[in-house]
C-alpha cells in the first residue's frame, strides 16, 4: 500500500463521544489541548449527541477547514467520522477509547490514547477501501448470524468489556439456531447454513479474533468469511484458529472474495446485522459493494498495511 508524503497538520478537530470509554472527557480535552499546543497544533472539539450526528458533523466540516479529523471514541464514533470524511481529502485519525477499537488495531494505531496522539505530528497517510451495505457505510467489518446477535445483546446491556462479551456469547451459544444463506459474488456462489457470516473489509475484530487473515485494506476487494455449523467438540479448535490467524485451517470455515456480493436469507425479509460494531436490521437481499480507496487515514510511520 503506497502512502502519501505527510503534510503538516496544524488545525485539528477531535470528535468525542461523551459516553464511550471510561476516561473523563474533560481531562481528555485538557490533555489533547496541552499536547497539541506544545507542538504548535490547534485543537478544536466536537461532541456527538446521538441525534443527527452524521448530518450535523458534515455541516460543521463544511463550515470549517481542518487538516485532519480525529475520532476519539469507540468503533461507532470512528465509523461516524469516517463516513463524514468519505471521498474527501481530509484524513481520519483515531484515538481509540471504546471496547473493541477494531479498525484502529488493523491500522496499527497504538491503543493508548496518548500514544495515538503522536499521529498529530508523526504519521503516514493511506487511502483505504470502504464498503456500502444496502446503502449503509461500513469501514471495517459487518456480521450476520451469531456475532451480530451477541453485538446486539452487548449493546443492550449495561456492562462493557471483554468479560461481558464472553458471558453473553456463552449464554447464547447453546440455543442459537444457524440460518441458511445464499451468497453470490461475481466469481462464485455458495449456499448453506452458517453459524456466522462476516463481511470483511479488514482483518481483526476488536476482540482480537482474526476473521480474515490475509486481508488488505486497499486491494479493491473484500471477503465474505463463513463459519458453518460445527459440533461442540470442534469449538476449541475453531476458537484457537481464530486467535492465531488460522481461519482457513478448519473444515467448517470458508472465504469468498469479490468487489460486489448479494446475500439472500431464504424466508426472511429482514435480518439482524452489525456494522462497525453497531447493530441494525437489513432488508434482504443484502447488496454489498466496495468503494476503492475512498477514505484517507493517518497511521504510524512504522505501520505496514
Amino acid at each position: 500500500m503506497a502512502a502519501s508524503i505527510p503534510a503538516p497538520l496544524r488545525n485539528l478537530l477531535f470528535v468525542l463521544n461523551p459516553v464511550s470509554g471510561d476516561i473523563s472527557k474533560v481531562e481528555l480535552e485538557s490533555s489533547i489541548t496541552a499536547y497539541c499546543t506544545e507542538r504548535g497544533r490547534k485543537a478544536r472539539f466536537y461532541h456527538t449527541t446521538g441525534q443527527n450526528d452524521l448530518k450535523n458533523l458534515r455541516h460543521h466540516l463544511q463550515q470549517h477547514a481542518y487538516d485532519a479529523v480525529f475520532a476519539a471514541g469507540g468503533d461507532g464514533t470512528v465509523s461516524l467520522v469516517a463516513e463524514a470524511l468519505l471521498n474527501g481529502l481530509v484524513p481520519l485519525g483515531i484515538l481509540p477509547l471504546g471496547s473493541g477499537n477494531g479498525l484502529s488495531k488493523d491500522l496499527g494505531i497504538p491503543q493508548d490514547p496518548r500514544e495515538a496522539l503522536k499521529l498529530t505530528w508523526q504519521h503516514q497517510i493511506h487511502a483505504i477501501d470502504t464498503l456500502q451495505i444496502n446503502g449503509r457505510f461500513a469501514a471495517h467489518l459487518a456480521d450476520l448470524g451469531f456475532n451480530a446477535l451477541i453485538v446486539e445483546r452487548f449493546d443492550q446491556g449495561d456492562t462493557r468489556g471483554p468479560g461481558a462479551y464472553v458471558r453473553i456469547a456463552t449464554q447464547e451459544y447453546l440455543s442459537y439456531a444457524p440460518a441458511t444463506y445464499q451468497v453470490e459474488t461475481e466469481h462464485e456462489q455458495w449456499e448453506g447454513p452458517a453459524f456466522m457470516l462476516t463481511i470483511a473489509n479488514a482483518r481483526t475484530f476488536g476482540s482480537n479474533v482474526i476473521i480474515n487473515p490475509d486481508s488488505h485494506l486497499d486491494d479493491g476487494e473484500f471477503e465474505v468469511c463463513l463459519i458453518e455449523p460445527f459440533p461442540g467438540t470442534a469449538a476449541p479448535g475453531i476458537l484457537y484458529n481464530l486467535y492465531t490467524a488460522g481461519f482457513d485451517a478448519s473444515e467448517y470455515t470458508r472465504r469468498l472474495r469479490g468487489r460486489q456480493v448479494r446475500i439472500r436469507v431464504p424466508g426472511a425479509t429482514q435480518v439482524l446485522c452489525q456494522i462497525d460494531g453497531e447493530p441494525c436490521q437489513l432488508t434482504t437481499p443484502i447488496e454489498v459493494k466496495i468503494r476503492p480507496r475512498s477514505l484517507r487515514v493517518l497511521v504510524p510511520e512504522s505501520a505496514v498495511l
